[in-house]
């Protein structure tokens, strides 16, 4: 089923081997006053990928006014959810307060990633200002076991230059992974990592992964072969172009 209206919109793909979907938005980005809702289902042992066409972009907000993006997933039993959106651009001045929320069964499988850049630093954007939240919360049968909230507000460069911040960084992006094999995954996964990046196995099928990265173009160098590694070389078209 399908079911779109405003700036959003879903494209299909034909792929012969599994269902596709690539989300766009046509009204180019979002700014404060914003607000963006979206809602997808995995059915029993079904298998979807869904992606972006481009970069979401959050552009300078009025003052008091903040764009808002709610995203609900939900994944039957048996049934696999690649949600794998490319990269954010926060722009100087961008108000966003980004919701994802999960839903999922044991024997259910999930691929997350959710990636961020502040500025465009090829641009001479290193200062950015403005206000971020972000949060994640994966629910099993019912039950909270992951929730990560991010809030960043005023001189945001300042507060991710800090040591125990970001250190300077400029992008960053959080991957979930809970699947059977996560634990066996966790060790292969490291090696494409820097050194301000870490993955940790949470649980025993929950594999979390946090990207620390000077700039967006270094941030996909070592996102693109864990994505390819994790979607066995499947990964959407758009993540090339």
């Amino acid at each position: 089923d399908l079911y779109q209206n405003g700036c959003l919109k879903a494209l299909f793909p034909h792929q012969l081997k599994r269902l596709e979907a690539v989300l766009i938005n046509t009204s180019g980005g979002i700014t404060g006053g914003d607000h963006l809702s979206f809602h997808a289902k995995a059915g029993p042992k079904a298998h979807i990928t869904l992606t972006t066409q481009a970069y979401e972009r959050i552009y300078k907000a009025q003052p008091n006014s903040i764009g808002r993006v709610e995203t609900t997933l939900s994944i039957a039993p048996e049934a696999s959810l690649n949600w794998i959106p490319q990269e954010t651009i926060f722009y100087d001045n961008g108000a966003l307060d980004r919701r994802l929320n999960i839903q999922m069964y044991k024997n259910s499988k999930l691929l997350m990633i959710e990636p961020i850049i502040f500025g465009r630093h090829a641009m001479g954007e290193t200062q950015i200002s403005g206000c971020f939240r972000d949060q994640i919360d994966l629910i099993v049968e019912d039950k909270l076991i992951y929730r990560d909230v991010t809030v960043l507000s005023g001189d945001i460069s300042a507060k991710l230059a800090r040591p125990a911040v970001a250190a300077g960084m400029g992008a960053m992006a959080s991957l979930l992974y809970r699947a059977p094999d996560a634990a066996g995954l966790c060790k292969a996964l490291r090696n494409y990592l820097n050194k301000s990046s870490g993955c940790s196995l949470i649980m025993a099928d929950l594999c979390v992964v946090r990207f620390l990265a000077p700039d967006g173009y270094a941030l996909r160098q070592m996102m693109l072969p864990i994505l390819d590694h994790l979607t066995q070389n499947s990964l959407p078209k758009c993540w090339r172009l």
